[in-house]
Formats: structure tokens, sequence, C-alpha cells
């Protein structure tokens, strides 16, 4: 994980972003989070062969290193695997969400990516950043504080020629104002921040004039006024602040001062999309949801409905 930090601070030292390099090495230094398996994935990360093998990125499954080795031990002792899903060497790896459908549902509607560059809150193990750079990102770098998902992305850079793919384990708080990027995307995000007015000003001041915001979220079927606080957890989730309706999130978008916002996709996450599976074989989304009514979640709200939403930053 810190090659990939540095990897990110060596090829951006002569971009625009190295005026931020001391407030990202002062970020870290100060935000990095310790983890007690750090010492073992750090092994099992660097006693992997390197392999210049340039990744396939142009179909759902993306492929990483040598489809002739077999890196599956390695695999293994990295789960859960959550955004996929990959064929890594010899190994499919079937992860917990199919995030291939949601960049089905999100490609049409952003921004042509030739020659961007991005910003991903809350990447995870980097999967959108690879089909970012399929479709033509200069720059893809992600953030995301869990350190499992940095283990697993340094794993996959590791078995593929050198990229414009980066990922830092910090949060979205944790960030300078860039003002930079062309594209922000937050997926997954906003109702896990107490505040998710602050984190919508976060997205605001991290794109240059005229850059695109990609907003996914959970929603709640209502009217613009309507509202879920959770009691406690949502869907078994302890982290779970605030879901509004789409009439509501499109209003504290624009309230922000996002313009020409439009919601662009609503679909109620299916049982098909978000699964248990033998490289996620913790509980998942049929364990969240009434076993006798899938419409509700255990806790008796409404079962998970996520809405897309693009909007831009004024010139």
């Amino acid at each position: 994980m810190e090659a990939e930090i540095e990897r990110f601070f060596l090829k951006t030292s002569k971009t625009a972003l190295a005026r931020f390099h001391p407030e990202l090495r002062e970020s870290l230094s100060t935000n990095l989070r310790a983890h007690g398996r750090t010492t073992e994935w750090s092994e099992i990360v660097a006693d992997i062969e390197p392999a210049d093998i340039e990744p396939s990125l142009t179909s759902d499954t993306i492929h990483i290193g040598s489809a002739t080795k077999d890196y599956n031990s390695q695999l293994e002792a990295l789960k859960p695997w959550r955004k996929g899903p990959w064929q890594i060497g010899r190994t499919y790896v079937d992860t917990e969400w199919r995030s291939d459908w949601k960049w089905q549902r999100v490609k049409p509607h952003i921004d042509d990516l030739q020659g961007k560059q991005v910003l991903d809150i809350g990447c995870g193990n980097g999967y959108h950043l690879f089909r970012m750079l399929g479709d033509g990102a200069s720059l893809a770098l992600g953030i995301d504080p869990t350190i499992l998902f940095n283990f697993q992305f340094a794993l996959l850079q590791r078995l593929s020629r050198d990229n414009q793919a980066f990922l830092l384990p910090l949060r979205a708080e944790h960030l300078p104002e860039f003002r930079s990027f062309d594209l922000v995307f937050s997926m997954g995000v906003l109702y896990h921040r107490r505040s998710p007015l602050d984190h919508l000003q976060e997205l605001l001041g991290f794109l240059r004039p005229g850059g695109q915001l990609v907003l996914e979220t959970l929603i709640i079927e209502g009217d613009p006024q309507q509202l879920l606080i959770p009691r406690d957890r949502y869907a078994k989730m302890a982290n779970v602040w605030f879901i509004p309706s789409t009439g509501l999130l499109e209003k504290m978008v624009s309230r922000i001062g996002f313009t020409n916002t439009k919601l662009v996709d609503v679909t109620t996450t299916s049982l098909e999309e978000q699964r248990r599976t033998p490289w996620m074989n913790f509980e998942s989304l049929a364990d969240f949801l009434d076993a006798r009514d899938r419409s509700k979640t255990v806790e008796g709200y409404p079962a998970p409905i996520r809405a897309i939403l693009t909007a831009e930053k004024p010139l």
C-alpha cells in the first residue's frame, strides 16, 4: 500500500496536483488508520511477482495479470472482495456487488472521459477507476479509508502495467479543495455522512468550473420534503444517517450551488446485483431484507432504492 501511495506522488509530481502534495502528505500522516493485519497484507502483496501486463479494461469483467498464473491463495487471503467482477490471472473473482451494472447505468449520463481527470470518492478496491481509464480518462484518483481495499488495489496494480489509476486511504473530508477535477464521482457515500450538505460542499470544491458531479445514493419514495433518518440501523448498517426523496436530493444539490441538476436513474437494488458469493461470504442484501416481505428491510424501512444524479459546477 505504501508503494502505491508513493507511486501517486511520483506520477503526479509534474501535474497540477503537485501543489497539493504537502497537504495530502500531512493528511495521510494524520488520518491514515492502523490495522492489525497491515503486516500480513503487505507481505501477501510484496510476495507476488510483478507483472508488466496491460489490463483489459473494455469488458465488464476487468482482466488483470497473466492468464496463465494462479493467484488464488493471495486473493483468498484478501477477502472479502466487494466490488468487481475481476478476472485475476486464472481466477474469476465474483464479487458481492455487480459493479459493472452500476457503471452501465452511470455511463450514458456522464461527460466524455477522454483525456479527463477524475476523482472517485469511496471507490472501494478501484473497480470503477479501471473502468474510467478504459473509457479514456487521463487520470483516475480514488479515495477510500478501508485499508483492505487499498491492499486489494495494490495487488491489482502489482499485476498491471504502470497506469494512471491511484488510490489513497483517505476520506473526502481529509482532502484539499482541489478545484481542478473534470468529473467527481460520489457513489454510495452520501448516506454515510452525518452532514450530507457538508459532503456536497466538498464535492463542489473538488471540481473545476464547468466540471460534472456524478452522485449515486440511497433514496426513498415520497414528495420533495420526504426524508428518512433511521432510528438506529438501516439494512443492518449502523452508519446510515440520511435518506432523502429524489426531490429533496435535487433541492439539496441545487442549494449548495450546483446547476443543471438531473435525476438520471432510479433502481431498486436487486438480490442479483448485491449478494453473498464465495468471495464475500458474509451477510449481504438477502440478509438485510425482511424474509417475508422483500420490499422492507429487517428493521421495517423501505428496501434499498438507489438514484443517480448528475450536476455541474457553474463556470
